[in-house]
């Protein structure tokens, strides 16, 4: 039995739809380079070309005199990063992030084991509902909890009395650098808060790396007569390695620019997200918060290329 066209059907086929669908059929590089320009122009034009003027701005600098900006390419603005208030803004930050990144990792790591050698079914769905379950809430929620947790009146303070520890917690604060009027206005408390805003970023890659290390490798290590520290040194460190700099990748760079918890919980003493935002905004120093903002940049671009190299991207 015959199939019989209609001929206004024949005549929508015949028309510019049915012209277009053919040439994007005989053409399909020309219909994925129509797909890709919206989404491309826009990365283009608001991400790369705010970087571009970004980096751009950090070659001015600004008129001691008329507080205005001198549209001349210098190097001036860079050279005041390194004016020892500046520079120990960068220093106090990378150290700041080192720190979180490890200390994440080490939290991060046993819990990534577990849930990757032993957890199974409702336990493997419980284990990723936990560790994701932080990122649910507000930001700014969790970190004014944790002030309110870290403070002289907190819950912390409050357990270290009950046990009639509050000395030990004194003598701590009492300590330079790391301590502080209480924990909710110290380095300790910075580095609390930011190892468990940053904590999942770490533990997923963490457990994805420890998942694709076949079990026999590890047993093989035991029949072989390796102590466990010997099989975690030699076969489930290096293998998990690319994990844990997949997971350092997000830990260290979210730290590098956050403001907002080091406004929040820590002393006085600005990170450079602070310096960015103080600079533009109350100082009105346009280059030098873009040379602020320009430094993690570098700096992230240098550990990314050094994590590549580790492999860590397949861990991402």
């Amino acid at each position: 039995m015959s199939t019989v066209t209609s001929p206004a059907v024949l005549a929508r086929e015949d028309g510019a739809v049915g012209r277009l669908s053919a040439t994007f059929w005989r053409r399909p590089k020309l219909l994925l380079a129509l797909m890709l320009a919206p989404p491309l122009l826009w990365l283009g034009v608001i991400y790369i070309g705010s970087l571009f003027a970004l980096l751009a701005q950090s070659f001015f600098s600004l008129d001691d005199f008329t507080g205005q900006v001198k549209y001349e390419l210098t190097l001036s603005t860079y050279a005041q990063l390194f004016r020892q208030s500046n520079f120990d803004i960068i220093v106090r930050t990378v150290v700041m992030a080192a720190l979180v990144t490890m200390v994440s990792a080490i939290i991060a790591f046993p819990i990534a084991y577990y849930a990757a050698r032993y957890a199974k079914g409702r336990w493997k769905a419980l284990f990723y509902l936990g560790v994701t379950l932080p990122l649910w809430s507000s930001y700014l929620v969790k970190i004014y909890a944790w002030k309110m947790i870290l403070a002289k009146e907190g819950i912390i303070s409050w357990v270290f009395a009950k046990l009639s520890l509050t000395w030990l917690l004194e003598a701590y604060l009492a300590l330079p650098i790391v301590g502080g009027n209480s924990l909710s206005i110290s380095y300790t408390g910075t580095l609390l808060v930011f190892v468990y805003v940053w904590l999942p970023y770490m533990i997923l890659p963490v457990q994805a790396a420890l998942e694709r290390v076949p079990g026999n490798l590890i047993e093989a290590s035991y029949d072989l007569g390796g102590a466990p520290k010997q099989t975690f040194r030699h076969v489930l460190l290096p293998l998990a390695l690319p994990g844990i700099i997949a997971g350092s990748i997000f830990t260290f760079s979210l730290t590098l620019g956050d403001y907002i918890i080091p406004g929040i919980i820590g002393s006085s003493r600005l990170f450079i997200g602070q310096a960015v935002y103080t600079q533009q905004g109350t100082a009105g120093n346009i280059p030098l918060a873009a040379a602020f903002s320009v430094v993690p940049i570098i700096i992230m671009a240098f550990y990314l290329w050094m994590a590549k190299r580790q492999g860590a991207f397949d861990a991402i």
